[in-house]
C-alpha cells in the first residue's frame, strides 16, 4: 500500500531498482545529485540533468516535460553516496511560469518496477521558489530509505546547488538551462484538462495565515529528518493511513494564473484535485468561517484545513498553525537582524570619520542610528504580536474541538473518554512554543504507529526559570513522562492491540509506576534484577525475528499460535543497571528492526550513565527522538531551524484522569479477552 508522505516524512525502500514519476501542470526540468552523508556535493559530475541525463545507478530525462520518469538503481550507485536528491526546476527564458505557486502542486512517486507506488508525495507550500528539491533518497544503517523534502529555492537551480556546497553552483545551473533552452521545441506539455466536474469543496478558501498555504508537517521536531524531527523534523509516515490532501496556493477550482498559457479542452476552472483521488467521494467540506467584522480578519473555526474527516482536518489545521508561527518568527528575527546590521554599519560609518568622533554632530548621528534601529524593531515586534494574536485566537477555538489522542490531559474530552475502535492517525506528545511567543503553545503530534523509539532524557537539566533539578528528581520525573506517554498509547489504541512491558532493574520506579501496575494494563509485573532484563529481551527479540521471517517469506499468516500480534511497547527504566553486552545488542536490535514489525521501545535514561560503554550506543541514541521530563528548547524545525522549547504532557496535580482512563482500558481489554 503506498505512503503518502508529508514534508519531513520517510518510508522504507523496498527494493534497489526503482523508478520515480514526476507529474506537474506545466514543463519542468527534473535532474538528481548525488551527495555524501552532509548532502555535500563535490562536483559537478555528481550532478544528473538534460544537459548530463547518466550517472551510475541514475538516469534522468533529457528534455524539460510535464511528467518524467527517472530510473534509479541503488545498488549500482558508488558506496561514497549516501543521498540521491530529486531536484524539479521551472525552465527560464520562456514563456511558461516563473513561480511554482503559479501552478498546481507537483506531484512525485516511487515506484517499483512492476509499476506498484511505494511513496508519494505532492508539493504544497510553494510560493516564489522555481526550483525544488523534491525527494531525498538515503542510506540509514545499510538500508535505503526515501524522505519527502519539499524544500525550494526562489533563486532556482544556483541557489539549490550553492546549498548543497556546490562550487560550480552557477556555471552548471546556467548550462542545465542552456540544454534545456535548445531543446524546449521538444518539451512535453501539461495534459489537456479535462471538463470541470462540480466540486462541493469548490470556492472554499484554503487556510491562509501568516505563512500563506501550509502543508502539514511531521516532527519538525525529528533529528533524523531535520530539525528536524524538527525541529525536523522524524517523520513518521504511516503506510496507507491518512494521507492527507493540501490546499495549493491558488486554492481549489481557481483560474490559471495570468500570463500562463490556458489549458486547452475547456473554459472552466482548472481542477487542482489530488491525481490519484480524482474518483473517489470528496470529503466533506470543512466549516464556514464566521463573517468577518469589516477591517477585522476572518474569525477562526477549528477544521478548517483540507483534509478527508475532522480529525485530519484538525491535525492538518494544527501543522499548519506550527509552520505560520515558524514562518512569522523567522520574518521577525531577520528583521531584527537586518536593524542590528544596519545599525552597526552606519555607527561604523560614523566612526569611521575622525571628525564625528567627538562633539555633537557624531553623537547626533548615533542617536539617528539607534533611533532608526528602534523603530525598525518596532515595527517589526507589531507584525508578530498581530500574527501570534490571530494564531492565539485559531488556538484557543482549535483546542477545545481536538480529539482524546491530540487533546491535553486537561482537556474535558478526557471526560467523555471511551476506548476507541480504530487507531488516530496521530499521537500527542507535548507541546511547542517559541520565546518571542510565549502565550502560544503548538500540540506537538507524531504520526502513528511509531516509526522510531522515545527516549526520556533524566539526565541533570536546566528548566525555563534557570532552577537545576537533582539526579534523583530527574529520574523521578523521567520516569512519570514515560508513563504518562505509555498511557496515551494504550488510551488510543482498540482493546486487545497495544500491549505495556516494563523494564526496571532495580526497581526503584515503583512509585512512579503505580498507575500502570494498579489498573492491571501491563502485560505482565515489571520486570527486575538481570534476569528479568534477560528474560524480556529474549522474549521480544523472538517475536520481532518471527515476523520478520514471516513477512519476507511471504506467509505472514504462519506465526505460530498464540503469538501476540499486538503493538508492543518496552518502556526501560534506569538504564543501563542490570545490563551486560548481550542484553545491550539485544536493545539496540529492538529500536532499529522493533518499529517495522510492531515493536517500539521507551527509554528512561541518562546518556552520561551509560558512557562506559563508549561509542557502541551512539548509534542507539540517534535512532531514539529525545523528549525531556521538563521544558527545554532541545528541538529544531525543518524549515528555519527554530529551537523550539518542548514541554511534556504531564497529568495536572490531583488529577485523577489518567487513572480513569487506565480503568476504561483495562476493562475493556478484560472484555476483550473473553
Amino acid at each position: 500500500m503506498t505512503a503518502e508522505l508529508t514534508r519531513g516524512q520517510n518510508h522504507p525502500l523496498p527494493g534497489a531498482r526503482l523508478e520515480i514519476r514526476v507529474s506537474a501542470g506545466t514543463p519542468v526540468v527534473a535532474g538528481a545529485t548525488l551527495g555524501d552523508e552532509d548532502g555535500t556535493i563535490h562536483g559537478v559530475e555528481q550532478v544528473a540533468h538534460p544537459g548530463a541525463p547518466t550517472l551510475p545507478g541514475l538516469e534522468v530525462s533529457r528534455q524539460a516535460a510535464a511528467d518524467h520518469r527517472l530510473a534509479v538503481d541503488l545498488d549500482a550507485v558508488p558506496d561514497a553516496v549516501h543521498r540521491v536528491s530529486v531536484l524539479l526546476a521551472l525552465p527560464t527564458g520562456g514563456r511558461g511560469p516563473a513561480r511554482f505557486g503559479a501552478v498546481a502542486a507537483p506531484f512525485v512517486a516511487v515506484t517499483g518496477l512492476d509499476g506498484d507506488e511505494v511513496a508519494s508525495y505532492t508539493i504544497t507550500g510553494l510560493e516564489a521558489e522555481s526550483a525544488v528539491v523534491a525527494l531525498e533518497l538515503y542510506r540509514r544503517q545499510g538500508a535505503w530509505k526515501v524522505r519527502a523534502v519539499g524544500q525550494g529555492y526562489a533563486g532556482g537551480l544556483a541557489e539549490l546547488f550553492a546549498d548543497q556546497q556546490l562550487a560550480q553552483a552557477h556555471q552548471l545551473a546556467g548550462s542545465i538551462h542552456e540544454a534545456v533552452a535548445s531543446g524546449l521545441a521538444r518539451s512535453v506539455p501539461a495534459p489537456p484538462a479535462a471538463a470541470p466536474a462540480h466540486r462541493p469543496d469548490q470556492g472554499t478558501a484554503p487556510r491562509t495565515g501568516t505563512g500563506g498555504s501550509v502543508p502539514p508537517a511531521s516532527s519538525p521536531y525529528d533529528p533524523q529528518g531535520a530539525p528536524g524531527s524538527g525541529p525536523g523534523p522524524q517523520g513518521p509516515g504511516v503506510p496507507g493511513q491518512h494521507g492527507a490532501q493540501q490546499p495549493y496556493p491558488g486554492g481549489p477550482g481557481e483560474s490559471a494564473t495570468a500570463g500562463q498559457p490556458a489549458a486547452p479542452g475547456g473554459d472552466g476552472p482548472i481542477d487542482y484535485s489530488h491525481p490519484r483521488r480524482q474518483t473517489a467521494a470528496p470529503p466533506p467540506p470543512p466549516p464556514a468561517a464566521p463573517p468577518a467584522e469589516p477591517g477585522r480578519p476572518a474569525r477562526p473555526v477549528a477544521g478548517d484545513a483540507t483534509g478527508w474527516s475532522m480529525e485530519e482536518r484538525l491535525y492538518n489545521q494544527v501543522w499548519g498553525m506550527f509552520e505560520d508561527l515558524a514562518r512569522t518568527m523567522a520574518a521577525y528575527r531577520s528583521a531584527v537582524d537586518f536593524a542590528d546590521s544596519r545599525m552597526e554599519k552606519e555607527l561604523d560609518q560614523v566612526l569611521s570619520d575622525p571628525r564625528n568622533r567627538i562633539g555633537g554632530q557624531g553623537d547626533a548621528a548615533r542617536e539617528a542610528a539607534r533611533a532608526r534601529h528602534g523603530e525598525l524593531v518596532s515595527q517589526a515586534r507589531e507584525v508578530l504580536d498581530r500574527d501570534v494574536t490571530q494564531l492565539l485566537a485559531e488556538a484557543e477555538v482549535v483546542e477545545p474541538a481536538l480529539p482524546a489522542a491530540f487533546a491535553r490531559w486537561d482537556n474535558p474530552v478526557w471526560h467523555a473518554y471511551r476506548v476507541p475502535m480504530e487507531i488516530p492517525m496521530a499521537l500527542r506528545l507535548g507541546d511547542l512554543h517559541l520565546p518571542e511567543a510565549d502565550r502560544i503553545r503548538i500540540p506537538m503530534l507524531i504520526r502513528l504507529p511509531l516509526e522510531r523509539g522515545l527516549w526520556i532524557d533524566s539526565g541533570r537539566s536546566a528548566s525555563l526559570d534557570g532552577s537545576f533539578a537533582d539526579s534523583h528528581e530527574m529520574r523521578r520525573l523521567g520516569l512519570e513522562t514515560a508513563v504518562a506517554h505509555a498511557a496515551r498509547l494504550l488510551a488510543v489504541y482498540p482493546p486487545g492491540e497495544f500491549t505495556v512491558h516494563v523494564i526496571d532493574p532495580a526497581g526503584s520506579g515503583a512509585q512512579a509506576l503505580a498507575p500502570l501496575v494498579h489498573s492491571g494494563v501491563l502485560a505482565a509485573p515489571p520486570a527486575q534484577g538481570a534476569a528479568g532484563v534477560t528474560e524480556v529481551l529474549s522474549r521480544l527479540t523472538e517475536r520481532v525475528d518471527l515476523v520478520q521471517m514471516a513477512l519476507r517469506g511471504g506467509a505472514p499468516d504462519a506465526l505460530p499460535p498464540g503469538l501476540d500480534t499486538s503493538h508492543q511497547l518496552l518502556i526501560v527504566n534506569d538504564f543501563p543497571h542490570g545490563f551486560d553486552d548481550r542484553a545491550v545488542n539485544q536493545l539496540r536490535y529492538l529500536a532499529d528492526e522493533g518499529p517495522a514489525v510492531g515493536v517500539h521501545l521507551m527509554m528512561v535514561a541518562d546518556r552520561e550513565e551509560s558512557s562506559g560503554f563508549g561509542p557502541l550506543l551512539d548509534p542507539l541514541w540517534r535512532s531514539l527522538l529525545r523528549l525531556t521530563p521538563v521544558a527545554e528548547d532541545h528541538l529544531a524545525d525543518p524549515w528555519v531551524g527554530h529551537a523550539w522549547t518542548y514541554e511534556p504532557p504531564l497529568v495536572p496535580p490531583g488529577s485523577q484522569v489518567l487513572q480513569q482512563v487506565l480503568a476504561q482500558v483495562a476493562a475493556a481489554r478484560r472484555s476483550w479477552d473473553r
